[in-house]
This record gives C-alpha cells, sequence and structure tokens, in this order.
C-alpha cells in the first residue's frame, strides 16, 4: 500500500478533528444511559399558554352573576366583578379596592349600599344606627374611631380588601393591634 505524504500540519489537524470526534461521541454514549438527564426543552423558559397560574376566587354580595371563577394570575378585583358580570345598581363599589390584586381562594364581596339611612345612599360608611361600615369606611371614616389611628385604619382596609370584607366585628381581631378590649369598645360603633 502506498503511503500518502502526511506533512505535520496535515497530522495536526487531523488530531484535533479525532478528538472533537470522540469528545461528542463519548458524551453521547455517556448520556445514553443515564435518565437523570433532563431534555434540553426543558431546560429553556418558556410559558405555554397551558402553563398560565389560574386562581379561583368567590365573587359575591352586590354582582349580576355571585359564583366561583377562575381567573389568569395576576388580574385585579374589577376584573373578578366584570366577570361576575359587573355590579348592581345597588352596589357600592366605593368601598372596594378594584385595583387590588387578587390571591387564589379570595372571596371578593362587593357591598350594597344601604338604602334609606341619610348619608348611605351618598357613598358614606354610616350604616344601620348610625354605625360605621368596616366593608364600606374609608381610612378617614376609620380614623376618627377612638383608640384607631391611620396605621390602623390602613391595616383596616388592607386586611378588607385582601380577604373580601368583614362578616362580623370579631374579624377586627385579625388586625394587628387590635385586641379584645378594643374590639369591645367599637362593638356599639361599627358594623360590617
Amino acid at each position: 500500500m502506498p503511503s500518502l505524504p502526511l506533512t505535520r500540519s496535515h497530522a495536526l489537524v487531523l488530531a484535533v478533528g479525532l478528538l472533537a470526534l470522540l469528545a461528542v461521541a463519548g458524551r453521547t454514549l455517556a448520556g445514553a444511559g443515564s435518565s437523570t438527564e433532563e431534555p434540553v426543552e426543558a431546560l429553556v423558559a418558556t410559558r405555554s399558554p397551558a402553563a398560565v397560574t389560574r386562581l379561583v376566587v368567590h365573587v359575591t354580595g352586590a354582582v349580576s352573576q355571585p359564583g366561583l371563577y377562575r381567573l389568569k394570575e395576576g388580574t385585579r378585583v374589577a376584573d373578578a366583578v366584570a366577570r361576575a358580570g359587573g355590579a348592581t345598581t345597588s352596589a357600592d363599589t366605593a368601598a372596594v379596592n378594584l385595583a387590588a390584586p387578587l390571591a387564589d381562594g379570595m372571596q371578593v364581596l362587593i357591598p350594597s349600599r344601604v338604602a334609606g339611612v341619610a348619608g348611605a345612599v351618598a357613598g358614606t360608611a354610616a350604616g344601620a344606627a348610625g354605625r360605621v361600615s368596616l366593608n364600606a369606611a374609608t381610612l378617614d371614616d376609620l380614623d376618627e374611631l377612638p383608640g384607631v389611628g391611620p396605621v390602623t385604619a390602613q391595616k383596616i382596609v388592607d386586611y378588607r380588601a385582601a380577604n373580601g370584607g368583614f362578616r362580623s366585628v370579631d374579624d377586627l381581631d385579625a388586625i394587628p393591634g387590635i385586641g379584645p378590649v378594643r374590639i369591645d369598645q367599637l362593638r356599639e360603633l361599627v358594623g360590617p
């Protein structure tokens, strides 16, 4: 068999090519039996439409179609109200933060205006028997209550937005800074 003239540069190029081929083959063969490696597609962070997180919220109160609704993550209280057919004509939407973000399992309570009570129809927080409605009161209304300052008033509004409102005066116990003594002082002045 005749020998081919092989120069040093040709031999070097051939050696580098063989090494590259062996490295690729070795890597492929080494991973062939391994089940712990993830496919390349799983390493790429993509969001398919099926991967969108859904929230389930309970919309109740003065809405056209109260019930449970599935909404995309990142939606707001206004989106939940719209999904429930919108607020009714008796709804007091000023008492709810429509821009608040939703969380899974949240209840969105849209209160009704109290008919026949002076000021309530005009949008104030006065409820039955002249009590301040915890679900409709503004920061200023809450700040005027005895023992409730601006910081505690903000905590009440934040709790109301996060939990869909108050069901009873006893729910104030969940507010940091309001204990049983303060609740007893407020019991005759406020209502849900």
